[in-house]
């Protein structure tokens, strides 16, 4: 337990204390995918939801969560972001929508968990919005693809 960051020595949770470290640029990159029929995908991309704008909405949706990620996970920092992008990608050989989110900040803790919120709340908003039509989607495969900066490095995952 001595290599987890957010236990005290007596084992108690407690968020870390990053008074200390430096002011580095620092990236994360995350996605999800949203698995549907290909009859929802087409309706989503021909914009004839009943709900309006789904990627546009899901987008706005993702920015507004990583924004308050510290609200929603307890023991994560508030961070300046200064920047934070959606990109939401039909895939007709899910089918479904790949969601990529990306969170910036200059600060002295990483914004992985931000850029996880966002990917997971577009993915959430996409389902809420089209689920009247298609209650049998998946949200799948949400993961950090790639974050910079900061004392531990660059991190991106092993290719399998």
């Amino acid at each position: 337990m001595s290599d987890l960051t957010h236990l005290d020595a007596a084992g108690q949770a407690s968020m870390v204390d990053v008074g200390s470290k430096a002011e580095t640029e620092r990236t994360a990159r995350a996605e999800g995918l949203v698995l549907m029929q290909p009859e929802t995908l087409s309706m989503i991309m021909q914009g004839n939801a009943k709900k309006g704008d789904v990627l546009g909405v899901a987008r706005v949706a993702g920015i507004m969560a990583a924004k308050k990620t510290h609200d929603l996970i307890p023991l994560c920092h508030p961070l300046l972001l200064t920047k934070v992008a959606v990109e939401i990608e039909a895939d007709s050989a899910l089918p479904g929508l790949r969601v990529s989110a990306l969170a910036r900040v200059s600060g002295k803790t990483g914004v992985e968990m931000e850029a996880l919120t966002a990917a997971s709340v577009a993915c959430l908003t996409i389902y809420d919005m089209a689920k009247a039509v298609d209650r049998g989607m998946t949200i799948t495969g949400v993961r950090l693809v790639e974050k910079t900066g900061g004392k531990s490095g660059d991190f991106r995952p092993r290719a399998d």
